[in-house]
């Protein structure tokens, strides 16, 4: 029965696969909440047209392949990340500890879905099962390290980045933020300039920054009108859109700054755009500084253009400090200029305004 079982819920996740591109939907959340309820819809056919055509079914009947062989470890990953994002941990744990024996525990392939089923624990706040895989992330990844660079192999940047995220937030659901703080600032300066270090960044302001002054903007260069400054910012509600040029999410967010431009724009609304370079323009193609500067203010502008009252400071800087992995990035300061909210990703329209409306009320 326990075999049985193991394979009905790989069958599940299987199939789930299968519908993952039926849901168009624009946020996150909403992607995982129809994706799971289609998987559990073919969850119950599975169990229902087994149930109905096999009695007593013998162990050999059901499960040969899963107890003789291994699966590639790509498919290993993807069935992990599903069962991760759709908080399935102990399906997840019981696949992957099914595969222990048959896969390299030392490749960096491994330590990726170590890393997600640790971040799936995290999602489902099952905190002693999130430590066990990240830790076994973390500490694969060190020890990958002393051969290798950091920034030669993408597994390698996942698996260590997704080990350290999800061991700050198991020292701060277990009341240590402070311990959690000092762990993730540590990590940070271990991989200062490497690929990892804005996603570290990016724990440590999920767990400090609200509440906090919003540090003053590096403005290295600027796209539109000269940013305003700190002054001009004094008892106004700004919010801030971390963006990047090659970004879909980005575009679409900017319809929704629009809105609440033309909404409350009037009561003391500021909306900033910092941005940085990323040494390529359209299509990839690499480019100096320069060239990339000009790409903003002619080819984009033309095709996406910027409107006139968001200022766009570029700086790196900026995006280190705010810990900016992901794009969009939404910070949103109150009138004492103490940050309210932190989010990485986008924010729906109805959601944005009501924090704006609540601090232009306040």
């Amino acid at each position: 029965m326990f075999r049985l079982g193991l394979f009905l819920a790989i069958m599940r996740f299987r199939t789930s696969r299968m519908f993952w591109t039926l849901s168009n939907l624009p946020k996150d959340g909403w992607r995982r909440m129809w994706k799971r309820q289609i998987s559990c819809a073919l969850y119950v056919t599975v169990v229902g047209f087994g149930m109905a055509c096999v009695a007593n079914p013998t162990e050999s009947d059901v499960t040969p392949e899963l107890r003789d062989s291994s699966i590639e470890i790509s498919e290993l990953v993807g069935q992990i990340r599903e069962m991760a994002w759709a908080e399935e941990v102990d399906a997840a744990q019981t696949l992957i500890e099914q595969q222990r024996p048959y896969q390299d525990l030392s490749s960096a392939g491994w330590l990726v879905a170590a890393s997600w089923l640790g971040r799936g624990a995290g999602f489902a706040e099952r905190w002693d099962v999130a430590e066990r895989y990240a830790r076994e992330a973390f500490d694969g990844s060190l020890a990958l390290l002393e051969t290798r660079e950091l920034d030669s192999e993408r597994q390698l940047q996942a698996a260590l980045g997704a080990g350290i995220e999800v061991i700050g937030r198991v020292l701060d659901a277990r009341g240590d933020l402070e311990g959690a703080l000092s762990f993730l600032r540590e990590q940070r300066h271990r991989y200062q300039r490497t690929s990892i270090e804005m996603r570290i960044q990016k724990n440590v302001m999920l767990l400090s920054l609200e509440g906090q002054p919003f540090p003053v903007l590096d403005v290295e260069h600027h796209l539109g009108d000269d940013p305003p400054s700190v002054e001009h910012l004094r008892g106004k509600v700004v919010v801030a859109f971390f963006w990047a040029h090659w970004c879909p999410d980005c575009k679409q967010q900017l319809s929704v700054l629009q809105q609440l431009h033309e909404e409350f724009s009037e009561r003391g609304l500021v909306i900033l755009g910092p941005t940085q370079l990323y040494g390529y323009v359209a299509r990839g193609d690499d480019a100096t500084p320069e060239q990339e500067l000009e790409y903003l203010r002619g080819a984009y502008q033309e095709q996406h253009p910027i409107p006139s009252w968001l200022t766009v400071p570029v700086s790196q800087r900026n995006f280190l400090d705010f810990g900016v992995s992901t794009t969009p990035t939404m910070v949103v300061i109150d009138r004492q200029g103490i940050v309210q909210l932190y989010n990485p990703g986008d924010m729906p329209y109805d959601e944005l305004s009501a924090h704006v409306r609540r601090l232009l009320s306040a």
